[in-house]
């Protein structure tokens, strides 16, 4: 009774260490990097237990394996002999003893299950694993990377990615579940290629659990739904090639044939351009939702910048001592104008790397889903087009959120009084908000009667992202790349009160990195001499 007590007491307190890490974030693990790192803890807690029952099992095999050798010697012996091995009256009470005592103890040494520890650990850690609304988000999240950085799945699958110091490859059926992901949102863009890798991979020669014929089933009627009817035709036959029994492939192929008929009765004119292109085995990205996507992706790869010498000319770099706040007359802020109008301007040593570390370690319990607000409801969502967690800090949490407020102040010469609570966020895999505005356009919105309009930004820096992240403007052809330390602060209202829509701005994906960023949003109540109103609707 004793070892197994024993047992139950380690398990029980392997289990309480594990709820301990994982439960402040049981779902959602890829809308957070910071989060998704409790996952390594946690499965390298795992490969533990599982090498101690691998233990626990060989030495129970080595003791059968003991006893079966040895009685192999000794029942040769005895049956050779029968009557003359039990006429020993030892050999007679062994006998009796072994098939009465030994061979139950053997028994009970059989049926011992040496797994209930592991199975344990991983039953009640199980309730703390990724979903598979996790799986299909980190998915979306690869192929976000993919479109925003023009990354061939080719090069995700062997891991040349840009900023990466380890190496992780994709295997067939890594490719192969990119693939079904993107089938069961009806992104077929994106099955094709995926189905493509895997496909490719298998060629090649790669062993893989997924069968040849089952990426071709999906590839087959994925290129069929971008309108590439004779490709859909020659893979649908490779199928019925390696599998002639499957069913749906040989009702595919007469559909296919059939339309393939009807199409070739048609005018070359009647031919959209998409099915003309899509028979050559090229297939366009489908155009989506937002209208500056293919602007806001270049920016955030660097591309189009519009920071012409002319506009450099007018960028300069000096002190700043806040109005000449008492604070900062002895030790300004370093500041760097990165844009002209709308003024966008970079701080230097904001925030110290202990401060930064403090906010971090206050904010991660709390972090949670970022949301948005509906625009037709006011309600606020979840959305796809902003991916990572936030929490919102109050100074009665930490001095050093008190002592933050009071510098973003002194730096900006505006109140934090009627500013929002300092909110910190956390970047998950392909983390991104698209492009917004930070003021609000809706007439419902209730603290625009109390507090006023969201007047300026003050964007910390927490983290070096190694690759992507940048914050960019696509109106001003602007891109922002992040520096620890750093802050972008820029006014969101022109001084008449209305929206300046040149700060529509967008945090883009996060391809290698951990991103952390901390905001204040300063409102327009209790700034009115702070920044007095200009006489125009432009000023």
């Amino acid at each position: 009774m004793l070892p197994s007590l024993t047992m139950k007491l380690q398990v029980s307190t392997w289990l309480m260490a594990c709820v301990g890490v994982l439960s402040c974030v049981q779902a959602e693990f890829f809308t957070s990097v910071g989060h998704m790192t409790d996952l390594i803890y946690a499965e390298k807690d795992l490969v533990q237990s599982l090498k101690k029952y691998i233990l626990e099992e060989e030495a129970k095999l080595s003791k059968l394996k003991s006893w079966a050798s040895k009685m192999e010697a000794l029942t040769s012996k005895s049956a050779a002999d029968p009557e003359g091995y039990v006429a020993h009256p030892v050999n007679a009470y062994k006998l009796v003893k072994r098939l009465n005592t030994d061979w139950p103890a053997l028994e009970d040494l059989v049926l011992q299950d040496a797994a209930a520890g592991f199975i344990a650990n991983l039953s009640v850690q199980r309730q703390f694993f990724p979903t598979d609304e996790d799986e299909s988000g980190a998915a979306k999240a690869l192929m976000r990377l993919q479109d925003t950085y023009k990354l061939d799945p080719g090069m995700i699958s062997r891991g040349e990615i840009p900023g990466t110091k380890y190496q992780a490859m994709l295997s067939v059926d890594d490719c192969f579940g990119m693939g079904r992901s993107a089938y069961n949102e009806g992104d077929y863009y994106h099955t094709v290629l995926w189905m493509e890798q895997a496909l490719k991979q298998l060629d090649a020669g790669e062993e893989a659990t997924v069968a040849k014929s089952e990426v071709l089933d999906y590839l087959s009627y994925a290129v069929f739904q971008l309108g590439d009817l004779h490709r859909a035709l020659e893979l649908t036959r490779r199928l019925l090639s390696l599998d002639p029994s499957h069913e749906r492939a040989g009702g595919n192929l007469r559909y296919f044939e059939r339309l393939l008929e009807e199409e070739r009765g048609k005018p070359l004119s009647n031919q959209t351009e998409a099915a003309l292109a899509a028979q050559e085995g090229v297939y366009e990205r489908p155009v989506d939702y937002l209208p500056e996507r293919e602007v806001y992706e270049s920016l955030c790869r660097g591309e189009g910048v519009k920071l012409t010498p002319q506009r450099r000319k007018r960028l300069f770099c000096r002190y700043h001592h806040g109005n000449r706040a008492p604070e900062l007359l002895i030790a300004p802020f370093k500041e760097e104008d990165e844009w002209d109008s709308p003024r966008i301007v970079r701080y230097y040593e904001v925030m110290s790397d202990e401060e930064i570390e403090r906010i971090k370690e206050i904010a991660k319990p709390k972090l949670a889903r970022a949301t948005v607000r509906d625009p037709k409801t006011g309600v606020l969502t979840v959305a796809s087009y902003r991916v990572s967690k936030s929490s919102w800090l109050e100074e009665e949490d930490d001095p050093v959120v008190a002592r933050v407020n009071r510098r973003m102040q002194h730096i900006t010469g505006l109140t934090v009084e009627t500013a929002e609570l300092l909110q910190v966020a956390n970047y998950g895999m392909g983390g991104q908000y698209e492009p917004h505005f930070d003021f609000s356009r809706r007439p419902f919105d209730s603290g625009l009667k109390t507090e006023g309009n969201r007047l300026a930004t003050f964007l910390n820096y927490m983290s070096d992202v190694e690759a992507g992240g940048a914050t960019v403007f696509p109106d001003l052809g602007a891109a922002l790349w992040p520096k620890k330390g750093t802050a972008v602060f820029w006014y969101n209202l022109l001084r008449s009160g209305e929206g300046d829509y040149r700060t529509r701005h967008a945090a883009c994906p996060v391809l290698v990195g951990c991103k952390w960023v901390s905001n204040k949003w300063f409102h327009e109540r209790g700034q009115e001499f702070l920044r007095p109103c200009g006489s125009t609707e432009v000023d």
